[in-house]
């Protein structure tokens, strides 16, 4: 990341919603180098991810990626800026252990749970379905959607139900679809709350509180499911290695610090725009590496999906209407 690492979001003109989206003009080169980070790491993180679980438990592998990555990341800021640049008030710490829960415990572990019994192409499609929800939870706040975004957000939900029709039909497990899509509820209330909320203005201190607080979590849920009886360390494949390496390193340390920046930088139905570009990564990956095979549902579901997200976002980045309600910023 180039940007400095104190930037802290504009505050939006009077009349115009805090989250629309400026120009071309108005993003700088960072946002960009930023997006194009978080469309290509992540895509590839969700077979990193299946292969990590051939031998690894669920939520500790998941705690161990985010422990790592965030006490590196403290190291390195620590390192660079002594205590000051780790020093938070007790709102922004308890804004950070919240997003962390959110996105990296209620997300990620549950969309690393997930993996353990769906294809990881179809996971990332359905995932794919955050900026849907984002919709929803903006107009519970006030700001009531256009139709067309409302459009775009029946479109999405019946792409979803197209993707999980096989786990209807017995093809697929029911339950994996079920909790990756709690995972999307869980993802997009976080990543809604970080817009709102005291976060820090330093925002690499942000990312490493959000990856120790989110790791933990995922490591106290893993050692109640139980994940700890019987678990040999020497079992686990140079394969698997490797990817939980390339998780922490590429997908934590860079991926998700990306992210927690684009959050405080940039308008979130932009930074939502990553959700159709990464399910065709994964899909391509899953089938190249892992042979995840490309059934109609999934092609057929995956692509009303990614439309209807990119009918909401396309429609969320036209100039925005004055606000309808006083509490609206």
């Amino acid at each position: 990341m180039t940007a400095p690492v104190s930037r802290t979001p504009a505050k939006a003109p009077a009349g115009r919603p805090a989250d629309a989206v400026p120009g071309p003009a108005g993003l700088g080169k960072a946002v960009w180098l930023a997006l194009a980070v978080v469309y290509v790491v992540w895509g590839s993180t969700y077979l990193a991810i299946r292969i990590a679980l051939e031998t690894m438990p669920s939520f500790l592998s998941a705690g161990a990626r985010f422990l790592v990555a965030g006490l590196l990341l403290g190291g390195f800021v620590l390192f660079r800026e002594g205590r000051a640049g780790l020093r938070l008030d007790r709102r922004q710490f308890g804004s950070s252990a919240l997003v962390g829960l959110l996105l990296l415990t209620g997300g990620n572990g549950l969309v690393v749970l997930g993996e353990n019994s769906i294809p990881s192409g179809l996971t990332a499609l359905l995932v794919a379905a955050v900026p849907l929800w984002m919709v929803l939870l903006t107009a519970a706040t006030g700001d009531r959607p256009k139709p067309v975004e409302l459009s775009g957000v029946l479109l999405g939900l019946a792409g979803l139900a197209v993707l999980s029709a096989p786990a209807i039909g017995g093809d697929i497990a029911p339950a994996g679809v079920i909790v990756v899509i709690c995972a999307t509820l869980t993802w997009a209330a976080g990543s809604f709350a970080a817009k709102r909320i005291p976060m820090p203005g330093n925002v690499f201190a942000g990312s490493a509180y959000q990856m120790i607080v989110g790791g933990l979590g995922n490591v106290v849920i893993g050692l109640a499911r139980g994940e700890q009886h019987g678990l040999d360390v020497g079992a686990f494949s140079t394969r698997s290695w490797l990817a939980l390496g390339y998780l922490v390193v590429v997908g934590s340390l860079v991926g998700f610090t990306a992210y927690a920046w684009l959050l405080q930088s940039a308008p979130l139905t932009l930074v939502a725009t990553y959700a159709y570009v990464n399910p065709v990564v994964a899909v391509l990956l899953g089938s190249l590496v892992l042979a995840e095979p490309l059934t109609g549902p999934t092609l057929v579901g995956g692509a009303i999906v990614v439309a209807g997200v990119c009918l909401v976002v396309s429609v969320s980045r036209l100039p925005s209407r004055a606000p309808r309600t006083p509490s609206r910023r």
